[in-house]
């Protein structure tokens, strides 16, 4: 997904997170090259790490350093409870000083050359004083040398309900550039339009997008037209869908072979899927298919012989 976001226009991909303790056990592995493979192409690259121990987590971002990554973001954002559980990702928003440690540790650990930046949520939750936990985080991060900080604006016990507070992110943008640093704001970024209208609204250096992105990699190729003055790029016709699709696809079964493919494609192929006219019958297709032959026979049926619509 980085690989085709970057094809589209991406300029800078980020990995999806990595447990500490899962990195440096997966290093030492022939299959760290199905989560840590950095080909040429993908520069500038980072990865993102989670964790709770600053004795494991420095290790961590040090080996992903040595796969060549360019950057190191510490996840202090992911809501998931058993993550919350075991006081990583989310959890840390609640724990300023344990939040601050790990990021010196990390800091101090790594080649000056790598930027350290790190992913927050507004708050742990909504109750009374939780702004100024988001506030004191902020300045802590900044004068430990962080490069930047990307904010959701959702609080970690929301998860993705409701709807992002972009209120939240202006004023940490404020907060954020009095000090000279740098903030991209996250949320409900599911089209250029959208992306375009959160970065003039809140001040921000730039978004991150993520949901997104999945089964939508055009849509950075319409943030940078819109960015530029130009006109909004059509949307994909059935013959560009089934491109990109095949070159996705094309990517994921070299690295995983088919089998393994199949799981990690699905979410991606029932999202590009609600591009298709006929896509609630193609969806259904996606879900069931067992072979490549049944692949091959719903790119042919849905594509190579559809009516654009």
């Amino acid at each position: 997904m980085r690989r085709m976001a970057k094809r589209f226009g991406a300029p800078f991909t980020l990995a999806e997170v990595f447990l500490d303790q899962f990195v440096l056990a997966v290093s030492k592995k022939r299959k760290a090259r199905f989560y840590l493979a950095v080909k040429e192409s993908d520069h500038p690259c980072g990865a993102q790490v989670m964790g709770s121990d600053p004795d494991e987590i420095v290790p961590a971002a040090l080996r992903l350093v040595e796969f060549g990554f360019d950057l190191i973001d510490l996840n202090f954002a992911c809501p998931v409870p058993k993550v919350l559980a075991r006081g990583r990702g989310g959890a840390l928003m609640k724990d300023v000083s344990r939040a601050l440690e790990i990021t010196a540790r990390v800091r101090d650990a790594l080649p000056d050359r790598i930027p350290l930046t790190v992913k927050l949520r507004k708050s742990f939750d909504d109750a009374p004083g939780s702004a100024d936990s988001l506030f004191k985080l902020l300045e802590g991060l900044f004068d430990l040398g962080i490069g930047a900080v990307t904010l959701h604006g959702r609080t970690v016990l929301e998860r993705y309900t409701g709807v992002a507070d972009w209120d939240i992110v202006r004023r940490a943008a404020e907060f954020v550039h009095v000090r000279g640093g740098k903030i991209l704001g996250s949320g409900d970024l599911f089209s250029a339009e959208s992306a375009l209208r959160r970065i003039a609204e809140s001040n921000v250096d730039g978004v991150a997008i993520a949901r997104g992105a999945i089964g939508n990699p055009w849509i950075f190729r319409n943030i940078n037209a819109l960015y530029a003055g130009e006109p909004l790029p059509p949307p994909p016709t059935v013959a560009e869908q089934l491109d990109v699709i095949k070159e996705h696809w094309s990517l994921s079964e070299e690295l995983y072979g088919f089998r393994r493919a199949s799981t990690e494609m699905r979410k991606f192929l029932l999202k590009y899927a609600e591009f298709h006219p006929r896509k609630e019958e193609l969806r259904m297709a996606f879900v069931k298919f067992k072979s490549a032959e049944e692949l091959e026979r719903i790119f042919k049926d849905y594509y190579e012989t559809a009516d654009e619509g």
